[in-house]
């Protein structure tokens, strides 16, 4: 069962969206909240497998709570669900860390599906934001992000990625599903041969 997290200003779509996945047994809502405040603390406190984030909220917004969620270490796969595909929204959630980035009017079948993928690890992008993205990637990529798909480019598994860089291995993990993000592609090969098509590596 994934456990999920509800983030949204609006109550009509906190409601409609914990009614949507309540109603499916393979997922469990295990809180709601309004901001990014009671965001960060709830997923400290329940421990989702993956928060469903708006970005625009008053207070603390989704983008903060985000980078806030990455400081803290936290686990919670965090997939961002908001009306806007702009650049300047798109650009600064992957770079803190969102495994995903759709849009409000995704149909509820791909809404269910993007989850169970975010769930496994998989980056989720909508198509438009997959295009913004594609004329962002070199600036998004951090050094470290770019250690690490430099070393998996030569083979190494995480493990090696891990004694190489002096890090542990869930945090190679961490950093390859921002890479899988940030290049809009499923898995650590499509992620080599990406990079090599767009001239990172």
């Amino acid at each position: 069962m994934i456990r999920l997290l509800i983030v949204d200003d609006h109550p009509v779509v906190r409601d409609g969206l914990s009614g949507m996945f309540a109603a499916d047994p393979e997922f469990e809502v295990v809180g709601a909240a309004a901001d990014g405040a009671a965001a960060v603390q709830q997923a400290e406190v329940f421990r989702p497998d993956v928060i469903l984030m708006d970005l625009q909220m008053p207070g603390v917004g989704g983008l903060e709570a985000i980078r806030e969620l990455a400081a803290r270490g936290n686990p919670a796969r965090v997939l961002v669900l908001t009306t806007y595909d702009t650049d300047s929204h798109v650009v600064p959630a992957i770079a803190a860390g969102a495994t995903g980035y759709l849009l409000k009017d995704a149909p509820r079948d791909d809404l269910l599906r993007a989850v169970r993928a975010a769930a496994a690890g998989h980056a989720v992008l909508a198509p438009t934001v997959a295009d913004v993205l594609a004329n962002h990637t070199p600036d998004l990529l951090t050094p470290r992000e770019l250690e690490v798909l430099q070393l998996v480019a030569a083979g190494n598994t995480n493990r090696d990625t891990a004694a190489h860089l002096f890090i542990s291995e869930a945090t190679v993990k961490t950093h390859l599903i921002n890479i899988y993000a940030k290049l809009g592609v499923p898995d650590r090969a499509s992620a080599v041969a990406e990079a090599f098509r767009r001239g990172l590596l």
